[in-house]
This record gives C-alpha cells, sequence and structure tokens, in this order.
C-alpha cells in the first residue's frame, strides 16, 4: 500500500471517529452554536431599529438584517472552531493520542480527521445560522450562482484557516478548560470588527483595530458577494489572510504535535 493510500485511508477512519465522537457528544457543538444564533436574534429584535438608525439614519431593521448576518456567519465559524480546540487537548490530555502513536497508522491523520471534521461541522453551523437569517427576513436577492460559490468558498476557506489554528491551540493546552480560553480570540476578534457596525461609525483611535485584523475583511467582501456592495481591496486581503493563517496554524500544529511525540 502507497503513502498517499495510507494517508488516505487513515484519514478517513479519523473523520469517521471525530464525526462520531460529535454525534455523541452534540453538547459543545450546539452551545457555540447557539451564541451566534442568540447575537443575531438580539441585536435584529432589541438594538436593531436603534443601530441601524445610527447607520443609515432611519430605524430599518430588514436593511440592518442585511447588514449583519455576514459577519454573524464568519463569527460561528470561529464559535464552531473553539470546539475543535477542545476535542484536541482532550485526545491529548487522555492519552489516546499517544496510543495512536503507537499504531502503525499514518502519523498525520490524526490531525487530517480533526480538521475535515471541524470544517464539515462548521459548514453545517453556517447553513443552520444562515437558515435562522433567513426565516427572519435576511434576502440576497441580487447575488449570482456565481457570487454565491464565491461565498461559500471564502467561508470554507476561513474555517480551514481557523481549524488549523484552533487544533495548534488545542495541542498547546493541558485540559479543555484552557483549550477553550486559548481559543476564545476566534470569538473575541468578530466582536472587534465591522460585524455590527461599519468602522467609520467607530472612534478614530480603534478603526485600525478593527480594520486590520482577519474578520474584517472577509466580513466586507462577503457583504459584497451577497449583497453588492463594493468590495474593494477586501477580497485580496481575506484570501491573503486565509493562506497565512493556515500555513501559520498547519506549521504551527504539525510542528507542535511531532515534537510531543518525542
Amino acid at each position: 500500500m502507497s503513502n498517499l493510500t495510507l494517508a488516505a485511508r487513515n484519514s478517513s477512519t479519523m473523520l469517521r471517529r471525530n464525526l462520531l465522537h460529535a454525534r455523541r457528544y452534540p453538547s459543545l457543538t450546539l452551545n457555540l452554536l447557539l451564541t451566534p444564533v442568540m447575537l443575531l436574534l438580539l441585536f435584529v429584535y432589541v438594538f436593531g431599529d436603534t443601530i441601524s438608525a445610527g447607520i443609515g439614519g432611519a430605524p430599518d431593521r430588514s436593511a440592518y438584517i442585511a447588514y449583519l448576518v455576514p459577519g454573524l456567519l464568519l463569527m460561528t465559524i470561529g464559535s464552531t472552531t473553539i470546539g475543535t480546540a477542545v476535542s484536541v487537548s482532550n485526545d491529548m490530555s487522555e492519552g489516546i493520542i499517544a496510543r495512536f502513536r503507537t499504531m502503525p497508522i499514518h502519523r498525520g491523520s490524526v490531525l487530517t480527521g480533526h480538521v475535515v471534521g471541524s470544517v464539515l461541522q462548521s459548514v453545517i453551523s453556517v447553513i443552520l445560522v444562515g437558515a435562522v437569517a433567513a426565516a427572519i427576513g435576511f434576502r440576497s436577492t441580487d447575488a449570482t450562482p456565481v457570487e454565491w460559490l464565491a461565498a461559500l468558498g471564502l467561508l470554507v476557506l476561513f474555517t480551514l484557516a481557523l481549524t488549523w489554528i484552533a487544533v495548534g491551540m488545542g495541542l498547546i493546552s493541558p485540559n479543555a478548560e484552557a483549550a477553550s480560553n486559548n481559543a476564545l480570540p476566534l470569538i473575541f476578534l468578530p466582536l472587534i470588527s465591522s460585524t455590527f457596525v461599519p468602522i467609520d461609525a467607530m472612534p478614530g483611535w480603534f478603526q485600525p483595530i478593527a480594520e486590520y485584523q482577519p474578520f474584517t475583511p472577509a466580513i466586507e467582501t462577503l457583504r459584497g458577494l451577497l449583497l453588492g456592495t463594493a468590495i474593494g481591496h477586501n477580497g485580496w486581503l481575506a484570501l491573503a489572510w486565509c493562506l497565512a493563517l493556515t500555513v501559520l496554524g498547519y506549521a504551527w500544529a504539525t510542528s507542535k504535535f511531532n515534537s510531543q511525540g518525542k
């Protein structure tokens, strides 16, 4: 059996293991998924008229739903990948990965199973949050099929990038609680981005913090694809962030994983 075939077969087995684990213990994924859903309902029905009046000059909840949803979809990804950090940390602290190291399996398949499983769970979570948004009035009537595919591609790329970072966070954490705390920036960063209000509505000293971080260009690109707003340089910045975080996360996670096996 070739090394590539062995890697593919073992990765498939690890993926199935992680998906079964997520199905048997859905509480973590459900709790993380509820955060963006609750924020969506809170900001639309409690703050929607007030914030939309501050942005556009007149209360318009439907317009604010359209503005809010792209950011909440990316926040959903950040929330879901925290579960990956916790799952990896659990495997490490419970000795499961140490047991895998003694077995004749491809070394990288353990992390690959976690990453692919997390990407699939994140996509499902995004679809569920998107369904809730559609149920309360979100519409994207101007987006073409190509733009929808591009939006989905961006979400998947962003998920892959954050998942590798989350895997690294899980590997350096001594327990599940520490992994959850270490991964909190994946939820915190969307809160200080353009998710809820435009950057130019923020204090001047705070605008660079919101602008020069991974979530804002991805959010603005997603808005452009789904709502027809100007994307400008945000598309290239979003792709650059996705590529950089993926490479960084992969290098960090694999290096840490390999060093712990020595």
